[in-house]
């Protein structure tokens, strides 16, 4: 019995090691971990429950997922091992760049770095932008939803913590779009 309790932990650790370690970013590791924890470690519909709670409550979306993964799969153990899976790749990748940043802070050539790279990252958040308006739809941009996504940039611009946004922006939608 613990054989297998501790096989399953040792499974949530390397698959979340992996998962961190091979995907990029936090949305583009929920279809590798798809494939590695549905039919593996828990069904499909339970993966997809997690996902939705982890978009919908506050904090990290890789770390909530991570939690909600590991408890399906190991109780309050599995957290703990999933979690330190999610955390250890990028911890260490960050350290070691912050490291390195720090050794050269004083370079010009750093600060032409990024300097070069705010211009790349507004352009990324503005494709991510275009592609949620465009690619998901079936049908034209109505009224409505430039509506939602003013009144959203009018509350961001004002402040309002960004999961209040998409709360209000969801509720809104619910009234706008029956």
């Amino acid at each position: 019995m613990n054989r297998s309790k501790f096989s399953v932990w040792l499974s949530l650790l390397w698959m979340f090691l992996k998962v961190n370690l091979l995907s990029p970013s936090g949305p583009a590791s929920v279809g590798l971990l798809y494939k590695e924890a549905v039919g593996t470690i828990m069904t499909e519909e339970r993966f997809v429950e997690a996902v939705g709670f982890s978009n919908v409550l506050p904090g990290s979306e890789a770390l909530k997922l991570a939690m909600f993964v590991g408890y399906a799969a190991g109780g309050i153990p599995g957290v703990f091992t999933a979690l330190l899976g999610a955390v250890l790749p990028p911890t260490v990748m960050m350290l070691a760049v912050a490291s390195i940043l720090q050794q050269f802070q004083q370079e010009d050539w750093l600060k032409g770095f990024v300097s070069g790279m705010s211009p790349a990252i507004a352009a990324l958040i503005i494709m991510v932008a275009w592609e949620l308006f465009h690619v998901g739809q079936t049908k034209k941009i109505d009224r409505r939803t430039l509506f939602i996504a003013g009144l959203s940039a009018l509350a961001l611009w004002f402040d309002v913590p960004s999961p209040l946004v998409l709360l209000g922006a969801g509720i809104l939608g619910v009234f706008l779009f029956r």
